[in-house]
């Protein structure tokens, strides 16, 4: 397999064979990821990738699990993807699912046929950073995403038969959007009903410049600013997860059953004296991300 680093993957894609079909990511422009920041935005020569996918299948081909990297795939011209969809299933004859990056615009610029051709083909999760449902916060950190698109993409892709992984920022309204922050991404995630949904705390990347507007929340804040989500999330089937290491604290759990489980679990932590009230606390090093 040939990469070029930076190559990011899911925590959930660690046991699936990744072929990188791009690099970097198509925007670019979130002044909260430093993911590909180095990297200019480019397609890989699609003859290098068809014929490592058929070196691959002779290599792997009892592989179930493939993940298509990186940032954005969806946004990648439809016959082309389809043509490298095609020669996967072929190579893989066991493949049960595709995995990819996605964001609202790409799902949008698909057509509900294309979308279900791709579905045909094995795709399976979509994941996406929704980050938050305040189009202001949106604005303030460069996202050239509108709130309403990733709605509308997320009901759009979960009509066609996918399964979304939508991802949020704790923290990112810093002190100043703090309450538009939490309303908006209830509001958007309650529209969504995704079938995943990650909640990652914001950790300043270095070399980043944030905007002047931002103000960052104190541990204790970030804690208070999730239970306020969870509390007013009315999900139907939603497999939830804050477990990432920029959390002060681990959960996961499921929706609507474990709600209130979830709820008592961040009011004894509100209530003890573990959380920094004035600082970032136990904030990881952004390079462990």
């Amino acid at each position: 397999m040939n990469y070029r680093e930076p190559l990011f993957r899911p925590p959930a894609e660690a046991e699936s064979l990744i072929f990188q079909v791009a690099y970097g990511c198509p925007h670019n422009t979130c002044r909260f990821c430093g993911m590909y920041k180095t990297v200019k935005y480019q397609l890989r020569n699609e003859n290098e990738v068809l014929a490592e996918i058929r070196e691959a299948g002779k290599l792997y081909g009892d592989s179930r699990r493939i993940f298509l990297a990186d940032g954005d795939v969806m946004a990648m011209p439809f016959d082309r993807l389809k043509r490298i969809l095609d020669e996967l299933n072929a190579a893989f004859p066991r493949l049960a699912r595709i995995n990819l990056y996605a964001n609202g615009s790409s799902i949008l610029m698909k057509t509900s046929e294309q979308l279900r051709m791709m579905r045909e083909r094995k795709v399976h999760t979509l994941y996406m950073g929704l980050e938050s449902g305040s189009q202001t916060v949106l604005d303030l950190f460069g996202k050239t995403e509108r709130a309403e698109d990733m709605i509308a993409a997320v009901q759009t892709a979960q009509k066609c038969g996918f399964r979304l992984s939508v991802m949020i920022l704790l923290g990112l309204g810093g002190r100043n959007y703090c309450e538009e922050h939490i309303t908006g991404t209830v509001r958007a995630l309650n529209r969504m009903q995704p079938a995943l949904l990650s909640a990652l705390r914001y950790i300043r990347i270095p070399g980043l410049v944030l905007p002047p507007e931002y103000i960052p929340v104190s541990e204790y804040a970030v804690v208070e600013e999730l239970r306020r989500i969870i509390a007013g999330l009315a999900l139907e089937h939603t497999v939830f997860r804050a477990n990432h290491t920029s959390n002060p604290l681990p959960l996961s759990g499921r929706f609507p059953a474990d709600r209130e489980k979830l709820l008592s679990v961040l009011d004894s932590e509100l209530a003890s004296d573990s959380l920094d009230r004035e600082g970032p606390g136990r904030e990881p090093s952004p390079f462990m991300l």
